[in-house]
C-alpha cells in the first residue's frame, strides 16, 4: 500500500487538470508522446493554429496535438472525401481532416460561433484548404434535419467528427446514423469526460463537468448497445468512441 509521500508524489506527477490535453495520468510520458511523435510531424501550420487557439480563454476546447495527428492519419487510412464536423472551435481538428483528405474532398462543418471559425481561417486559407470547408453558423440539428428530409445525403458521409455540446451527442447520433455510409465513421469527442465517468457522484468537480457527465454516460451506454455500430472507445485525448456503420 502506498504511503502518503508516494501518494503526494505521485499526485504531483499528474497534470494539473486531468482529461485537459490527455487521460495518462504522467506528464512525463504525456509529453515524451508529444515531442517524440506529434511535435516533430506536426504541420507547420496545425502548429501555427495550436499556438494561437493556446491564447484565447476558451482554448481547453481545442483538440489535443495528439488526437489531431490521429485524426489525420484515420481519414487518411479509410480514404475518406465526404466528411462532416460538428464543433469546429478555431478549427484544430478542422484543419487537420482538410490536409488529410483529397483536393476535391468536402467538409461540412458547423459551429454556432462563427467568430471563434473566422479567428482560425486565415491559417487555414494559408495552408490552402479553405476551398474543401463549407462552414455553417448555428446550431447543426436543423441541418441535419433537413439533410435528412431532402433524402440525397443517406449514407453519403465518409466520416463525422462530433465534438459539440454534449447534451445534444444522442439526438446527433440518432440523425448521423443516417447520413454516414455502411462502413463509413463516426468520431464522438469526450467520450471519458475528463474521466468523470468512473468518479463517484458526490467527487467535487467543475460545474460544466458535473453537468454534462451524465450526457456523457447516456452516450457511451446507447453506442455500447446500438447493434447499428460497431464501437472502439480510445483513450486518447479526452476519450474519442469510433463507431463503424454495419447496416
Amino acid at each position: 500500500m502506498a504511503t502518503s509521500g508516494e501518494e503526494q508524489q505521485s499526485q504531483a506527477g499528474r497534470h494539473q487538470e486531468v482529461g485537459h490535453k490527455s487521460l495518462l495520468q504522467s506528464d512525463a510520458l504525456y509529453q515524451y508522446i508529444l515531442e517524440t511523435s506529434v511535435y516533430p510531424r506536426e504541420p507547420e501550420c496545425m502548429k501555427e493554429l495550436r499556438e494561437l487557439t493556446a491564447k484565447h480563454p476558451w482554448n481547453i476546447m481545442t483538440t489535443s496535438a495528439d488526437e489531431g495527428q490521429f485524426l489525420n492519419m484515420l481519414l487518411k487510412l479509410i480514404n475518406a472525401k465526404n466528411t462532416m464536423e460538428i464543433g469546429v472551435y478555431t478549427g484544430y481538428s478542422l484543419l487537420a481532416t482538410a490536409l488529410a483528405i483529397p483536393e476535391d474532398g468536402k467538409i461540412l462543418a458547423m459551429d454556432i460561433n462563427k467568430e471563434n471559425y473566422e479567428l482560425g481561417l486565415p491559417v487555414i486559407q494559408k495552408a490552402g484548404v479553405a476551398h474543401k470547408i463549407d462552414f455553417k453558423e448555428g446550431p447543426a440539428l436543423p441541418v441535419l434535419d433537413q439533410m435528412i428530409e431532402d433524402g440525397n445525403h443517406h449514407g453519403s458521409f465518409d466520416f463525422i467528427f462530433v465534438d459539440a455540446d454534449k447534451d445534444n451527442y444522442i439526438n446527433y447520433h440518432k440523425r448521423l446514423i443516417d447520413l454516414v455510409k455502411v462502413g463509413g465513421l463516426i468520431g464522438y469527442d469526450n467520450t471519458l469526460w475528463n474521466g468523470s465517468v468512473v468518479a463517484p457522484p458526490d467527487r467535487p468537480m467543475r460545474k460544466y463537468v458535473r453537468y454534462y457527465r451524465d450526457f456523457v454516460l447516456e452516450l457511451n451506454k446507447a453506442l455500447a448497445a446500438d447493434p447499428r455500430i460497431e464501437i472502439c472507445m480510445l483513450p486518447v485525448g479526452d476519450g474519442i468512441t469510433l463507431c463503424r456503420r454495419i447496416q
